[in-house]
């Protein structure tokens, strides 16, 4: 017998969440605004293409945390849990954010006997199983799939899904980036699945206030320690190594997005003194934050052109 009651649920098997397409269609096509019910810390066992269309935020993947922003596409292998967590201002609410297409891999490879075609997403759904993000003109032109496919029907619709599923098998090792390290073992019970969702919606919501480890263990029937080494485990990242990290991602939306001083966007963002805003930020992205706001103002300025900044001048 399990000598607690945490240790009781970590011997139950994961529940799976089983995604049905429609009757009609061999795969699952759907767009979603966020936040959304479903837009949480999940697994299943299909494989998952995954468009952002707008807004910005953090990708979790395993044991992987990386910034995500509009155009982003990634292909999630199977049991991989994942979580696109936006960046979001206050009452901020983001109509179609998400474009998402799940299928089951197993299946079309098991077409090999009659379709040996088939045989060259072996390769491609490997990969996947620690999850892949696509950049460049493989993430334009799968947007551009993923996008069509929504409307599409019949035949139209599969031709399009195998266009989609060869432009991920084509893509060059320069725009293919495997997310998950080659270590990561998910521990997928439902139990653990329900305290990261916890533990995700406490950080999120009073990311930019007292953040305080205490409490969320408290909240989940656990001991600090306990509740630290639960959540190294399951994501692979410290709890507070993850505050910061969200943290940082709010304050360059806000040092590109407003016309806030780097002082107001260190207490916007939750830090009770600049010195350690100033630390964490180059840990995190390596410059100082108004280097930052003054490299990728340039940088979208020369891009884009001037109507591509939502400010007008910045505070250094």
């Amino acid at each position: 017998m399990p000598a607690s009651r945490s240790a009781l649920f970590e011997q139950r098997p994961a529940e799976l969440e089983v995604i049905l397409a429609e009757p009609e269609h061999g795969f699952r096509w759907y767009e979603h605004d966020y936040p959304f019910e479903l837009a949480r810390w999940n697994h299943h066992p299909e494989f998952e293409i995954h468009l952002i269309r707008q807004g910005s935020g953090k990708l979790v993947a395993g044991d992987y945390i990386g910034a995500f922003g509009a155009g982003h596409v990634a292909l999630i292998g199977p049991d991989l849990p994942h979580d696109w967590i936006g960046d979001l201002a206050p009452g901020e609410y983001l109509t179609g954010r998400d474009v998402v297409l799940q299928f089951d891999g197993a299946a079309l490879l098991a077409l090999r006997t009659t379709l040996p075609e088939l045989g060259d997403l072996q390769g491609l759904f490997d990969r996947a199983r620690r999850g892949l993000e696509f950049t460049g003109e493989t993430a334009l032109k799968a947007a551009h799939l993923l996008e069509s496919i929504g409307p599409a029907q019949g035949l139209a619709r599969l031709i399009l899904f195998i266009q989609l599923l060869h432009t991920l098998v084509q893509a060059p090792a320069r725009e293919a980036h495997c997310l998950a390290s080659a270590c990561y073992t998910p521990s997928l019970d439902a139990r653990s699945s329900e305290r990261i969702h916890k533990a995700f919606d406490y950080l999120m919501t009073e990311l930019t206030g007292d953040l305080r480890l205490s409490v969320i263990a408290q909240r989940l029937d656990m001991s600090e320690p306990g509740f630290s080494r639960f959540f190294k485990r399951v994501t692979g990242h410290g709890f507070i190594d993850l505050m910061r990290k969200f943290r940082v991602q709010r304050a360059c939306r806000l040092l590109l997005q407003s016309e806030m001083s780097v002082a107001d966007i260190c207490f916007e963002v939750g830090y009770a003194n600049l010195s350690n805003f100033n630390r964490h930020f180059r840990i995190e992205m390596n410059q100082t934050p108004s280097e930052y706001r003054r490299e990728t103002a340039t940088y979208l300025f020369n891009r884009n052109g001037d109507h591509a900044l939502p400010f007008t001048k910045a505070h250094f």
